[in-house]
C-alpha cells in the first residue's frame, strides 16, 4: 500500500537540484552550430565488410541482400560508409569519445558484486527494420521523421536506422536493465560544415525495480512504481505515481550533469529546456553554456511505459539520453568541419594518438584551402510538391561527394505570368587536403547540373 498522505515528503532528503552550475574549461575554438535487419540479428560490423552493391533489383548490403522496390533511396556513396565504424577506430576522436563515456559509466556505477552496471553494445548492425526504427519507439504512422526524404531507405520494410534507439527495444526484451550502445546512424540532411548523411551517436538506458528506485527512501517498501487511474499530465505519465517520476527524473539529471562534468571539466553552466520525444515523457534537453551562448548537447527523459510492457518488462520503469558523439567531438576537441571525420590524412589522425584517452587534445589546423563558388539556377516542376530540398542536396551529394563543404538556398521567386517558382544555389566546394581547381569543379557542377534535370524534372536556368 502506498502512503497517499505523504508520499513526496518521503523523498525530499533526495531530491536535491544537481550539482552546482558548471563552466567550461577546455580548449573549445570552434562553436558547433548543429550537431540522429531483423530484430535481433546482432551480427558484428567490426572488420572487413563485403563492398555494398546497389543492384536493378536488389541492394547488398552486409553480406545480406535486400530487394529493392519503389521506396529505395540509399546511394552508393552513402552504402559506402556502412561498415566503416569510426567510434570503433581506435584513437579516432569518436572513439575517444565513446571510450571516455564508458570510463565514467564503468567507474561511477557499479553494480552489486562490483562489476560494471552498464553494459556496452558498439557493434549492431545499422541495417534495421521500420518497425525497429519507429514502430517500436512508438512513433506514428504520419510522423514527419518518417519521410522518405529524411532518411535511407533499402525497401518500404528496411533502412538504414536514423537512430540507435531503434535497438532499444530488442536490448530491453533481452533481459538488460542498464547499457550504453553506441553506432553509426543515417538520415538525409543539409549539406554544411556540421551536417552529413551519416553521424554516430550514444544512448544509454537504465531501468528501475520498485526495490530499486525507492530502496533508499525511508518507508519506500510503502511506496509504488505505478497507480492505478492514474492521468498523464505534463509531469508524468498515466501509469506512473508522481513520487517514482520525480526520482527518475532526478536520477537522470544528476546522471547526466555527471557526465557532462566528466567530459567538459567542473566549470560548465547547464540548463533544462522541456521538450517533446514520443518515446519519452516528461522529456527534457540538456543545454550548456558555451562562448556565451547556450548549446543543446542530449535529449532525454522517462521512458514511455507502453514500451516496456510491450518489451516484457512491464513491472518497471526506467529513463533514457542520447547524443551525438560528432557534437561533442567537435566542441571539445575544437574540430571546425564534420568531413573531417571521415579524413585519412595522418595530419588529422595524428593528433589523437594519445597515451590516456582523458588527456585534452586541442585539434590544430594543418591548413584551409581556398572555396570555390559556384551557383545553380533552375525552375522547379510545375508540381512544386514533387521537389524536395532534400532531394537537391542528396543529389549533389552523390555527385560532389566530400568536395562540397556547403549548399545554400540564395534566392527564389516566383514568374509573375506563369506562376513557376525559381531557385538559386550556392554550392562551396572546398578539398580538405589540397587545393581544388575551378576547372575540375566546373566537370562535377556541370554533371550537377545535368543530373537535377534528368533526376529531379527541374529545367536548367543556366
Amino acid at each position: 500500500m502506498r502512503l497517499r498522505n505523504k508520499p513526496i515528503s518521503l523523498l525530499l532528503p533526495l531530491l536535491q537540484p544537481p550539482p552546482l552550475p558548471l563552466r567550461h574549461r577546455r580548449c573549445l575554438s570552434s562553436l558547433l552550430a548543429n550537431g540522429r535487419a531483423a530484430p535481433c540479428r546482432r551480427f558484428s560490423t567490426d572488420g572487413p565488410a563485403p563492398q555494398p552493391v546497389i543492384g536493378q533489383d536488389s541492394v547488398e548490403v552486409l553480406g545480406h541482400s535486400y530487394p529493392r522496390d519503389d521506396f529505395t533511396n540509399v546511394t552508393p556513396k552513402v552504402l559506402a560508409k556502412v561498415g566503416r565504424n569510426l567510434h570503433n577506430q581506435s584513437h579516432h576522436p569518436l572513439w575517444l569519445i565513446k571510450e571516455r563515456i564508458k570510463a565514467h559509466f564503468y567507474s561511477a556505477y557499479m553494480g552489486r558484486w562490483g562489476n560494471p552496471l552498464f553494459s556496452v553494445h558498439d557493434n549492431l548492425s545499422p541495417v534495421v527494420t521500420v518497425e525497429q526504427n519507429f514502430d517500436s519507439l512508438l512513433i506514428p504512422p504520419g510522423h514527419p521523421s518518417r519521410k522518405r526524404g529524411d532518411n535511407y531507405y533499402l525497401n518500404r520494410t528496411t533502412m538504414l536506422r536514423g537512430h540507435t534507439s531503434a535497438h532499444q527495444m530488442e536490448l530491453v526484451r533481452s533481459g538488460l536493465d542498464a547499457f550504453l550502445l553506441a553506432g553509426d546512424v543515417y538520415r538525409r540532411d543539409e549539406i554544411d560544415t556540421s551536417h552529413y548523411p551519416v553521424f554516430h551517436q550514444m544512448e544509454g538506458v537504465r531501468l528501475f525495480s520498485n526495490h530499486e528506485l525507492f530502496s533508499a527512501v525511508h518507508n519506500g517498501e510503502e511506496l509504488s512504481l505505478f497507480e492505478s487511474g492514474g492521468r498523464r499530465t505534463p509531469h508524468k505519465q498515466e501509469a506512473h505515481s508522481l513520487e517514482a517520476v520525480k526520482l527518475l527524473e532526478f536520477d537522470l539529471k544528476r546522471t547526466l550533469t555527471r557526465l557532462v562534468a566528466h567530459l567538459f571539466g567542473q566549470d560548465l553552466e547547464v540548463r533544462w529546456v522541456d521538450c517533446y520525444f514520443p518515446f519519452t515523457h516528461p522529456s527534457f534537453e540538456m543545454e550548456v553554456r558555451f562562448q556565451e551562448d547556450w548549446m543543446e548537447v542530449l535529449g532525454c527523459g522517462v521512458m514511455e511505459q507502453e514500451m516496456l510492457n510491450s518489451a516484457g518488462a512491464g513491472n518497471k520503469a526506467g529513463w533514457a539520453f542520447g547524443l551525438g558523439l560528432e557534437r561533442l567531438a567537435m566542441v571539445l576537441y575544437s574540430i571546425p568541419d564534420i568531413r573531417l571525420f571521415w579524413s585519412e590524412d595522418e595530419r588529422f589522425l595524428k593528433q589523437f594518438r594519445v597515451q590516456d584517452v582523458q588527456q585534452p587534445v586541442c585539434f590544430q589546423s594543418f591548413s584551409k584551402y581556398p572555396p570555390l563558388l559556384n551557383d545553380i539556377s533552375f525552375w522547379l516542376p510545375e508540381s512544386r510538391d514533387s521537389f524536395t530540398e532534400n532531394d537537391f542536396y542528396e543529389l549533389v551529394r552523390s555527385i560532389g561527394g566530400d568536395l562540397v563543404e556547403k549548399v545554400s538556398l540564395v534566392d527564389e521567386f516566383q514568374h509573375p505570368k506563369t506562376g513557376r517558382w525559381s531557385h538559386c544555389y550556392r554550392i562551396i566546394y572546398r578539398h580538405m587536403e589540397r587545393t581544388l581547381t575551378q576547372q575540375e569543379v566546373g566537370i562535377v557542377h556541370q554533371q550537377i547540373e545535368r543530373a537535377a534535370q534528368t533526376e529531379l524534372g527541374v529545367q536548367g536556368r543556366y
